[in-house]
């Protein structure tokens, strides 16, 4: 096979960025190149990911927003901004076509692989003659979800343990105003009508075989599934504070607690996490994390004396913690996750169990259905959508501890073994679909 360049435009999210560097490495090693396009403030981070090894074959290539009132070059990310910047980043990323447009005239690639956010990166490849696939870093089921009610807005989604509740309905008008909103519509739509013949999704069809089965239905494009793209461990994900603290503790014994790089905790909420960790009488790491700029210490943000009266059983770390290291240690037993899809499935790669407290997005349709095939627990919230300390703890020692959650702990392993079998099966299949696309567009 001749080799194949690849330029990569996820969106500027970690979330998303993380999932397209894997899918690269995955692919340098079937003869592939790829240049990962995206902002100096993404870049200087990713660079540390890419090691010796490919070096050569994953290639760097900034891409530079025009600078907008309130957003400097530094908050060119996702990462840490403030939400209410979230707008102003989307119009300047749309704003930067041009400068994509010759990007693509400079590298030439003989394929684009895009993300959702820009319906309009496949139509300046179109332009240029390169074909482009979309590379949806969602999962299965939330995409089969949304293109539902973009499809049959009023009729009842086909799999009813996948839902949103009352007290969630803001999230649910927010996708039902996308549904009828054009602009954001089309969005959606289009970046999946643009792209060649599939649609590539992160995840396994092990465990959303359904889901991907009626989203490719929906909208009449086959999805193919790349695997789960848990990063591969390297040597800046050590933390000898964070592993020595964990060395300590007794085997399953220990919950992670993090809510990703994108939710910042309110002060309410920070106050019933932190009372619910105490009732728990678990051990628990807790990265807590704070918008750029505003923040905090810790003393003075979690409950006066919590610090305290938790002494040795709980470790709380501001900002940054190696995720994957800490779920890969023996002694973690649980993971008080927000139930963003790049956490579910590195959870379910080391097989550990999960309590899901989801805040925002798609983060309740996962948590449903993390739920469902049995690999965690949700903390059931009041009718008002609050979340109570006395529930979080019964969760988490149901969960870490007790009898009760037996099941759910063996079902959180037999899933790790699910996943991780016929290795790259799914990569294979990526790569013969991507060589397809590639073929037919120089053929005609």
């Amino acid at each position: 096979m001749e080799t194949i360049r690849i330029l990569m435009f996820p969106w500027l999210g970690y979330g998303h960025i993380t999932p397209y560097l894997e899918l690269a490495k995955k692919l340098t090693t079937r003869n592939f190149i790829i240049y990962l396009c995206s902002t100096p403030a993404n870049l200087c981070c990713i660079k540390q990911k890419i090691s010796e090894k490919y070096a050569h074959s994953i290639q760097l290539v900034s891409l530079h927003l025009p600078t907008l009132p309130g957003l400097p070059p530094h908050l060119h990310t996702t990462n840490g901004l403030p939400l209410d910047l979230m707008p102003t980043l989307k119009e300047a990323f749309d704003m930067a076509e041009p400068e994509f447009a010759n990007i693509l005239s400079t590298i030439k690639p003989d394929l684009l692989i895009y993300d959702f956010l820009q319906p309009w990166a496949p139509l300046a490849a179109s332009v240029q003659n390169i074909p482009a696939v979309e590379f949806i870093t969602s999962s299965s089921t939330m995409t089969s979800f949304m293109f539902h009610y973009f499809k049959k807005p009023g009729v009842e989604f086909p799999f009813p343990e996948i839902y949103f509740c009352d007290y969630e309905s803001k999230f649910l008008d927010k996708l039902l105003s996308c549904a009828s909103n054009p602009e954001e519509k089309d969005r959606a739509s289009e970046g999946v009508a643009r792209s060649c013949k599939i649609v590539l999704i992160k995840g396994s069809r092990k465990i959303e075989g359904k889901y991907i089965d009626y989203v490719s239905e929906l909208v009449g494009k086959k999805f193919v599934s790349v695997g789960s793209l848990v990063q591969e461990l390297g040597p800046d994900d050590e933390d000898f504070k964070i592993t020595e603290w964990l060395n300590k503790k007794e085997k399953k014994s220990t919950v992670f607690v993090s809510f990703g790089s994108e939710y910042f905790l309110s002060n309410e909420e920070i106050e019933e996490i932190a009372h619910g960790l105490e009732l728990s009488n678990t051990n628990f790491i807790w990265v807590l994390r704070f918008p750029k700029g505003e923040e905090r210490k810790l003393e003075e943000t979690l409950p006066k004396g919590f610090l305290e009266r938790v002494g040795e059983r709980g470790l709380v770390v501001e900002g940054w913690a190696p995720q994957l290291k800490i779920l890969g240690h023996d002694n973690i037993g649980g993971f008080l996750s927000h139930c963003g899809w790049n956490s579910v499935l590195e959870s379910m790669h080391f097989g550990i169990p999960i309590i899901a407290v989801p805040m925002h997005l798609d983060q309740p349709i996962i948590a449903r259905f993390v739920e469902d095939i049995g690999v965690g627990v949700e903390v059931v919230r009041d009718s008002k959508g609050q979340l109570h300390k006395e529930r979080l703890a019964e969760v988490i020692k149901q969960v870490v501890m007790e009898k009760s959650g037996e099941f759910v702990r063996i079902k959180a392993v037999e899933m790790k073994v699910k996943i991780s079998e016929k290795g790259d099966q799914e990569i294979d299949e990526v790569v013969a679909e991507l060589v397809e696309v590639c073929t037919s567009s120089s053929s005609s």
